[in-house]
């Protein structure tokens, strides 16, 4: 996998591997700044695209390649 900056991943695509309850597409909706501007960023808001539910991850999880692909496969 390409390496993943925090700072570019709005509005970037994934697929989970297993979708649950008809949400496999989604979308970064959000990347939430931290309170000091000198940490780093840590979580984003990732937005189904089939229901539009949002929930909050680590950006890092998104590496896990047994879990999300980029894109929408």
């Amino acid at each position: 996998m390409n390496p993943l900056n925090p700072k570019k991943l709005l509005l970037t695509k994934w697929t989970a591997v297993t979708p649950v309850a008809k949400q496999k597409h989604f979308l970064v909706s959000r990347v939430i700044q931290p309170v000091l501007a000198t940490d780093p960023i840590e979580q984003v808001e990732i937005e189904a695209v089939f229901s539009k539910a949002t929930q909050v991850i680590a950006w890092r999880e998104l590496h896990d390649d047994s879990v999300w692909r980029q894109g929408w496969v």
